[in-house]
């Protein structure tokens, strides 16, 4: 069974498939990464407590797909293998310019009802995960997903509101350039990227990015500009 860019959408995993993937993608993850720590993208790493993606603990994106997509280029250019549950308009073409490697890339764009059950599977299989929950989840079963992610040594990325997550990252300010008077084409982003650690506690930082700049890329403007919110 083939992973690569590859699309479930059958909720159900069977256990051995379940460890056969696992076996199979440690194998081939790239020796570099490390078990607690993922890379990140380095316009991000300011933005994060310990300046990287940590094994074990869930993240909150809001507002963005585009930042999604650049929290996930980090991680999979240093190795890592990362799914995509519940997002059927997560675009692989984008993704890909933004240096996600589709290769190591599983989609699971139609959950369901259940896509808790799914969210978990995948957990037990690859790197990070990024989810858009299409409703609540009861605190036990966030918890329980909790437990998982640290006996994995798994990445949650949420697109949307997620309890206990290491950080919350949301687009505050946004810009258009490539408008004339009136015409012409929008050729890069400008944005103001917040960052609140966990719990609300603690100074709130914010850089400003290029989502994506002119040439479709992703990275920080130049100068980087880094401070304390509030």
């Amino acid at each position: 069974m083939s992973l690569a860019a590859s699309s479930l959408s059958e909720p159900v995993v069977d256990r051995a498939q379940v460890h056969e993937l696992q076996t199979r993608i440690r194998q081939m993850q790239a020796t570099k990464l490390e078990s607690r720590t993922l890379q990140t993208h380095p316009a991000l790493s300011p933005l994060l407590p310990g300046g990287a993606l940590k094994a074990g603990v869930a993240y909150s994106v809001q507002g963005s797909t585009t930042l999604l997509m650049a929290m996930l280029a980090g991680p999979s250019a240093a190795g890592a293998w990362c799914g995509v549950v519940g997002m059927p308009d997560f675009g692989a073409e984008a993704a890909s310019r933004f240096g996600i490697d589709l290769e190591r890339l599983v989609l699971v764009p139609h959950p369901g009802d259940d896509w808790l059950t799914v969210t978990a599977a995948v957990v037990d299989v690859l790197s990070v995960v990024v989810v858009a929950p299409p409703s609540r989840a009861t605190g036990g079963d966030v918890a329980r997903l909790s437990a998982r992610l640290r006996q994995r040594e798994a990445t949650l990325i949420v697109a949307g509101d997620w309890p206990q997550v290491e950080a919350t990252l949301r687009v505050a300010r946004s810009g258009w350039d490539g408008l004339g008077a009136g015409y012409g084409y929008l050729s890069s982003r400008r944005v103001t990227v917040e960052s609140a650690p966990r719990g609300g506690s603690g100074p709130r930082r914010a850089a400003d990015l290029w989502l994506p700049a002119v040439d479709e890329s992703f990275r920080a403007t130049a100068p980087t500009r880094l401070e304390a919110v509030g």
